[in-house]
């Protein structure tokens, strides 16, 4: 029978750090935004079963990071839409904490080349394992750092425009898309009008242009958080009727 140990402070991890140099290690922290007391942590988040026993792949991280992570993003929207019913709170929710968010996350910060997995492995290309990867590293950040470091990543990478209308499943880059092909139109085209800030919290500014109905911009920490909050002013300005360039 398996026993869990009484609290003690985490034994989990092993010395995994071994093969993958700390310079890329550093240049992670600084992605994050976090420098790790205990470098172990953070290469176990990053290594795959593949690559090493399930007790020593991030799996066990992954499980402590998908609760913290939900209590992040429950405490956030909580407190930033005050007026928003359990309903909407939970379409916030599941938006931002569905995998293909948290794949485009780690694919922001390109944490596939930080992966230790078996040879000939797309880390990449599989939304499974980039989803898991985020997930181990919030569980990372959390035991190395506590709460506040947490809350500062998800904060600075996650899709959270407390502003914009509780999404539905279909996001605004694909609605834009259909009212154009619906119109005849050449599809929105989208393009980088700024970026600043550090490293590990960028600031983009991104435009989406539609045959005759002008520009919108937007600001976020990701490409893909600011394309969605472009097209969804977009979209506001055609249904407000005056999107006409004249």
């Amino acid at each position: 029978m398996a026993v869990c140990h009484p609290v003690f402070a985490y034994r989990g991890r092993h010395s995994l750090t071994g093969g993958r140099p700390r310079a890329d290690l550093a240049r992670l922290e600084d992605a994050i935004g976090h420098k790790f007391s205990d470098r172990d942590l953070i290469a176990e988040a990053l290594t795959h079963s593949s690559a090493t026993s399930r007790s020593r792949s991030y799996e066990r991280l992954e499980f402590l990071g998908d609760r913290v992570l939900g209590l992040i993003l429950a405490d956030y929207f909580h407190a930033h839409c005050p007026d928003e019913d359990e309903g909407q709170l939970s379409l916030r929710f599941h938006a931002a904490a569905r995998q293909s968010t948290l794949a485009s996350i780690a694919r922001e910060m390109d944490l596939a080349a930080h992966v230790t997995s078996q040879p000939g492995m797309d880390v990449a290309g599989n939304d499974s394992v980039m989803s898991d990867l985020v997930e181990s590293l919030v569980a990372a950040l959390y035991l190395d750092g506590g709460i506040d470091p947490v809350r500062a990543f998800v904060h600075a990478r996650w899709p959270l425009d407390a502003a914009a209308p509780a999404a539905t499943e279909k996001d605004a880059k694909s609605r834009l898309q259909e009212y154009a092909m619906s119109k005849g139109l050449a599809l929105p085209s989208y393009s980088l009008v700024s970026r600043e800030g550090p490293d590990h919290a960028p600031m983009m500014t991104y435009s989406v242009a539609l045959d005759g109905h002008g520009t919108e911009t937007a600001t976020a920490g990701a490409r893909k958080h600011a394309e969605q909050q472009a097209a969804t002013r977009m979209l506001e300005r055609i249904e407000q009727g005056n999107g006409s360039d004249g």
